[in-house]
């Protein structure tokens, strides 16, 4: 069994630890940009290319966020 770990890859992320917190920064801009934008243009046509693009990159920097501070989930 040990030699089985031994020649395992390690794993790497695809965001580096010391590249997390301005990945985290440009989601967080684009998120709140495109969320300004989406409430100067409510319609139902603008939903799904404004709104849904904003709340996936607050989502995804609000997690990268918290990685980047340390707190891992």
């Amino acid at each position: 069994m040990d030699t089985e770990w031994s020649n395992m890859i390690p794993f790497e992320p695809l965001v580096s630890k010391d590249l997390q917190f301005p990945v985290a920064f440009v989601l967080m801009c684009i998120g709140f940009l495109l969320t300004g934008l989406f409430s100067l243009n409510k319609s139902f046509i603008t939903a799904p290319f404004i709104a849904l693009p904003a709340s996936a990159s607050l989502a995804f920097g609000a997690v990268m966020l918290i990685c980047a501070c340390g707190v891992y989930v």
